[in-house]
């Protein structure tokens, strides 16, 4: 299936509101973002961008998200793994196989560069650590 015959729009649409929904109502993740977003209209349509482009290959989505994660203070890696396990709730929900697993994927890959951004940001003499994906019960 080419890339961009995975999911339509709507999928995206979904899964990104769906996902934020979760993180928002999250006791650890919600008070992170909602102190650092001040539209989330804007930015859930810019999440849908993103994601359009990653998983598309549509091109809509323009911006450069490393500096904006690596100016949060105090991010932990079990944050990014409670990330992850709530966007594996959300893709749980889809019946489009092919489209969650693609999308688990690329999360993954997103959070980890940003955990390596942010620790070499923070860090620049010590070697990065990987974030242990070990789920948990994020919800």
């Amino acid at each position: 299936m080419p890339p961009d015959d995975i999911c339509t729009e709507d999928e995206i649409t979904t899964l990104v509101h769906h996902f934020y929904r979760r993180v928002r109502r999250d006791e650890v993740l919600g008070p992170i973002f909602d102190a650092h977003i001040d539209d989330w209209d804007e930015h859930l349509e810019r999440m849908v961008r993103f994601w359009s482009s990653l998983l598309r290959r549509t091109g809509t989505y323009s911006g450069a998200p490393m500096p904006r994660h690596v100016a949060l203070p105090d991010l932990r890696g079990d944050m990014f793994v409670r990330w992850l396990d709530l966007f594996r709730q959300t893709t749980d929900e889809f019946d489009n196989r092919p489209f969650a697993e693609q999308a688990n994927e690329f999360a993954h890959r997103v959070a980890r560069s940003l955990w390596y951004g942010y620790q070499i940001s923070h860090a620049p003499d010590r070697n990065p650590t990987e974030f242990d994906h070990v789920p948990t019960d994020a919800s």
